[in-house]
């Protein structure tokens, strides 16, 4: 009977360790509809390897997934993903993606156990798969922002647009997004640190 020595153990690599300096983690959850660029989020912004649990799209999730708009997408997010980018040298975000699939969101409960707010990432091509996720994080009274990603072909909308048709109190920040960039996915994720600083400064008086 083959053993395998504990030698041939493969530990974490040495840029997946957590920063020596850092005093301060903040966890915060990547949501959206069916996709809309979530998995490319998390990926393209962190540092370390991302963590995803990706599988092949199946005959069997026809009739219960909805891929208008998206039909050239082959595999989808069944629990979530992972990945974590340093701010500055004290302050790291642990970043959580979201399945986009409703038959999935039972799993929301744990993925926002903890979390200080999330981005909602929306496709301007299909606004209507963002309504339910929104709507989910008010009633759980999740401090969000929203990003728009740039897909090819797809419309731009000016903001105060995009704020009426989500339904959107006139607090909240709408930014653009391509998440496919680490600079652009970076500046979304400080867009939220920004937002929720504000939300917990005192008021003016």
């Amino acid at each position: 009977m083959d053993f395998r020595s504990s030698d041939t153990v493969v530990g974490p690599q040495s840029t997946d360790l957590l920063p020596a300096s850092a005093a301060m983690a903040v966890k915060v959850v990547i949501v959206g509809g069916f996709g809309v660029g979530k998995t490319t989020l998390v990926g393209s912004v962190s540092e370390i390897r991302p963590l995803t649990t990706e599988e092949t799209m199946t005959q069997a999730g026809a009739d219960v997934d909805d891929v208008a708009g998206v039909e050239r997408k082959t595999s989808t997010t069944v629990a979530m993903d992972f990945g974590r980018i340093s701010i500055s040298d004290e302050l790291v975000l642990y970043v959580f993606g979201t399945p986009g699939q409703e038959r999935f969101w039972f799993l929301w409960n744990g993925l926002f156990e903890g979390a200080l707010g999330a981005v909602v990432l929306v496709d301007t091509r299909r606004l209507e798969v963002s309504f339910d996720v929104i709507g989910r994080l008010e009633e759980r009274g999740v401090p969000f922002v929203v990003a728009a990603n740039t897909f090819p072909e797809s419309p731009t909308y000016p903001t105060e647009e995009l704020r009426a048709a989500l339904d959107l109190p006139p607090e909240v920040p709408i930014v653009a997004c391509d998440a496919r960039t680490r600079e652009s996915s970076r500046d979304v994720l400080m867009a939220l640190m920004r937002y929720l600083y504000n939300l917990s400064a005192p008021p003016a008086r």
